[in-house]
């Protein structure tokens, strides 16, 4: 009997049929799988190295120093000696003006000039502000440059009343603030954690050009008259804005925010409103002082050669009030610094009246400069930390302008007062009263930011 084979009686399995029908419950991975797996780690990977090559992206990574962002301090100093600075030597022009060109003008009138050339530094920030954000700067600089100039030389040619209003106070005060308003934002580019420093160093520049420039213009007028003096000005404000020209420069890229000109959103925020509203309140008051400081000398028998001085004494003390504010308030914060600092300035304008000698006169002047340099120098600081950095031009640019409001009329408001009454014992009141209902806005803001007395801010 033959052995049968065993093989040919076991069925076969077909290979393709076990791939094909898999065990319930068991999926085996399939070549798509699998590459999918591949194609995610590959990513993983890449995106891991990436963030390790890039770990900051420009908006968080701030120079924060090194010669590039001091040479962008450098250039915004120029631009404050050239606007801010110009601008605090109208005491000067106002006791000249009364004296010899515009005697026939009240001084609440000729106050107008230089209170419409000072608000003006700040109004046109409201447009400033949302063309810088959108990559707008060297063309406006350079233009604004021109005019400044230009209206600085044809003030020499001025006769009449409404000749100087237009020339020194809406040409002068619109150039000024278009050059100016940029500038806070400019260094917020380079800077954050010593933010506060760079910009006490770029307010300083206001101070040496508010004590160069009113000496410097009242010798002049003795050597040389008013038409080569304003002319000689010119020069100096076209050498300093060339400097400011070729140092400043945006680092962060534009961004077409959402919005125009006015960004409402960013009223909602309580402590932004309330910020502006202390803004514009403490400026109906803090720049009487320095505006009439020098004909308030001459009325208690200081010697006109003298009094002009004045304004170079408040306009130098407060370089230093513009450090030490700017140095502090990188470690206490701008509004721990500014709140202090801007009572004493309030203090010290209800105690101008009563200065009634030359030596209190001068401690007075001295001191108010101080405390008053602080707050200048740090007054738009807050308003870089209420928000995002691509917008930040946008919303300083309104600070400046509701604050504009103040600064225009302020000064009138205070010759008013003193011509209805004859002295300036109802100015101080007023003026300082301004001050510190401001100061008390100011700290409002802090407390709706902080939910508390106590932080850092």
């Amino acid at each position: 009997m033959a052995r049968s084979d065993s093989t040919s009686t076991i069925p076969q399995i077909d290979s393709v049929t076990l791939e094909a029908e898999p065990r319930s419950g068991f999926t085996s991975p399939t070549p798509q799988t699998l590459s999918e797996k591949e194609e995610k780690g590959q990513k993983f990977e890449e995106r891991s190295e990436s963030v390790h090559d890039n770990p900051l992206s420009p908006e968080d990574d701030f120079p924060d120093g090194g010669t590039r962002a001091w040479l962008i301090v450098v250039g915004a100093m120029c631009n404050t000696f050239a606007t801010f600075g110009y601008a605090n030597s109208w005491g000067v022009f106002q006791s000249y003006y009364q004296e010899t060109i515009l005697s026939d003008s009240s001084p609440s009138n000729i106050a107008w000039i230089g209170s419409i050339q000072y608000a003006l530094i700040f109004f046109p920030g409201l447009i400033t502000g949302r063309l810088f954000d959108l990559g707008y700067y060297h063309s406006i600089l350079i233009t604004s440059t021109a005019i400044l100039v230009a209206s600085t030389f044809l003030v020499a040619q001025c006769t009449q009343y409404w000749h100087f209003l237009l020339c020194q106070g809406f040409a002068v005060g619109l150039s000024c603030g278009c050059i100016f308003s940029p500038t806070a934002a400019i260094v917020s580019h380079w800077f954050k954690k010593r933010r506060g420093l760079a910009m006490g160093f770029v307010a300083v520049g206001s101070s040496i050009g508010g004590t160069v420039l009113p000496i410097a213009t009242r010798k002049l007028i003795l050597l040389v008259g008013f038409q080569w003096t304003m002319r000689i000005t010119g020069f100096i404000l076209l050498g300093v804005l060339g400097v400011a020209n070729l140092l400043l420069k945006r680092r962060l890229p534009p961004r077409n925010v959402v919005g125009g000109l006015i960004n409402l959103s960013a009223f909602k925020s309580a402590s932004y409103t309330v910020y502006c509203l202390s803004g514009l309140v403490i400026f109906l008051g803090l720049y009487t002082l320095l505006t009439y400081v020098a004909v308030s000398a001459v009325d208690i028998g200081i010697p006109d050669d003298v009094a002009f001085y004045f304004i170079a004494f408040g306009n130098a003390s407060s370089l230093f009030g513009r450090y030490f504010g700017g140095l502090v308030s990188d470690w206490l914060g701008p509004m721990n610094v500014m709140i202090p600092m801007t009572i004493g300035a309030g203090v010290l304008t209800y105690a101008w009246p009563f200065a009634r000698s030359e030596a209190s006169l001068i401690v007075v002047t001295l001191i108010y400069g101080f405390f008053a340099g602080a707050y200048v120098s740090l007054v738009c600081n807050p308003i870089m930390d209420m928000g995002d950095t691509s917008d930040v031009g946008r919303r300083v640019g309104m600070f400046l302008s509701i604050m504009a409001l103040g600064a225009v009329a302020g000064p009138p408001i205070s010759g008013a007062i003193a011509a209805a009454t004859g002295s300036f014992v109802a100015v101080g009141v007023y003026a300082g009263s301004c001050v510190v209902v401001g100061v008390g806005l100011m700290a409002v803001s802090r407390s709706l930011v902080l939910k508390s007395l106590y932080g850092k801010l």
